[in-house]
């Protein structure tokens, strides 16, 4: 079939399986264009399809020769409906790994649930004996839980009071002001219950209990914080408190695993364009101007850039992880600049619908946003057909 983007507000519902896994390709070829490095060995990654847990399974193979599970969500194409983006990224990335003689293995399915931590577990012991790298890099918008069956749904709001500031709409241009209403303590409680740690101590509980890490095991999840000018929205508003219940749970998994010489870590990475960012309003029209000052300083970083810096400068180097005074690691230190988001915020105070293309790169957040999907990739020809039905090697 042809295959064209197909947008329905922040949703992308087609893929390109070609856009997909040339841009797998360019950042296999980014890790293999570094210095090796001395990391680690088994690596399960949870949330492995997009984003950060793929860049982390993409930087673990090809920049330690790590074998690898991935586990993720995703769909196969069915009828006149492509797969989902991250299937076909797993399905590049498996190619690509067993070309290298890779270990690597994908499981499809609820993460949240026992039956797929079983299933990773069996596999774990049966081909890989005992992981050394858990990464947790969950996005999901809803969640059922694994013993009580409750269905829990997240909400990106404020708490206390409306929230009022500007946004854009990244596919016309059009700044607005937006105003959100505050989250109830109901959606409160069910956003922490998606996003907070629970699940991730549900994950090293049962690798634990089955014997299925290593005594010096390092587990590291992520999270942002970002600039005052998101905190209302996002730091400050149900994520962020759930991103502070991810925090305690980090503590907590660090106090669990140290005894054996193992680590647990929050890696506070960069602002990045995600179908889930896209939907909290102020974040693409923050993203698009910290993107144009970033690109024009040589500082910016994708995916790929800032996980390829979390191994080779904190993780996996000789001493003590730098973190700061709340045990973070920092890899939104470029972004956090303070001389950066001084300009950030003179670009804010000004911006309108009539200079938004002016003052910030919208074109290029636009853009990313369709690559997150395969399209607008250099040197695809998308008017030409497309075979959407693509196998993942090593899938359980």
């Amino acid at each position: 079939m042809i295959i064209q983007p197909k947008s329905r507000g922040f949703i992308c519902t087609t893929a390109h399986p070609l856009g997909c896994a040339v841009q797998v390709q360019e950042q296999i070829n980014y890790v293999k264009s570094h210095p090796q490095l001395s990391g680690p060995k088994n690596v399960l990654v949870v949330g492995a399809s997009t984003g950060y847990g793929l860049a982390s399974r993409i930087v673990s193979a090809f920049g330690a020769n790590a074998n690898t599970i991935g586990v993720y969500f995703d769909k196969a194409a069915e009828g006149a409906r492509t797969a989902s983006a991250g299937w076909y990224n797993s399905a590049a990335f498996e190619t690509a790994a067993a070309e290298a003689g890779l270990k690597s293995y994908s499981i499809v399915g609820d993460a949240f649930s026992n039956e797929i931590k079983a299933k990773t577990i069996d596999l774990i012991k049966s081909e890989l004996g005992k992981i050394d790298l858990v990464v947790y890099s969950v996005a999901s918008p809803r969640r059922v839980h694994p013993d009580t069956g409750e269905v829990f749904s997240s909400v990106i709001k404020p708490l206390g009071e409306v929230y009022t500031n500007k946004t854009v709409n990244f596919h016309t241009g059009e700044v607005t002001e937006v105003a959100i209403e505050p989250a109830t303590e109901d959606e409160l409680r069910q956003t922490i219950a998606v996003m907070g740690g629970e699940d991730w101590q549900m994950w090293i509980d049962a690798l634990q209990a089955a014997d299925a890490l290593t005594a010096d095991a390092t587990t590291v999840a992520y999270n942002y914080i970002g600039p005052s000018i998101t905190h209302a929205v996002y730091r400050d508003g149900t994520i962020g408190a759930a991103k502070n219940h991810l925090l305690e749970t980090a503590h907590n998994l660090n106090d669990q695993l140290k005894s054996t010489g193992g680590r647990a870590f929050i890696s506070v990475n960069k602002a990045l364009v995600t179908q889930s960012s896209s939907a909290i309003p102020v974040v693409p029209l923050y993203i698009s101007a910290l993107y144009k000052l970033m690109k024009e300083q040589g500082t910016h970083e994708g995916c790929i850039e800032q996980i390829y810096r979390l191994f080779t400068e904190r993780l996996y180097i000789d001493g003590a992880t730098p973190v700061d005074e709340d045990g973070q690691i920092r890899i939104d230190d470029l972004e956090m600049n303070p001389e950066l988001q001084a300009e950030v915020a003179k670009i804010w105070e000004a911006l309108t619908t009539e200079n938004v293309y002016d003052l910030t790169d919208l074109e290029g957040y636009r853009d990313e946003f369709f690559g997150l999907f395969g399209f607008g990739v250099e040197g695809i020809n998308y008017e030409l057909d497309s075979e959407p039905n693509v196998d993942i090697h090593n899938l359980k």
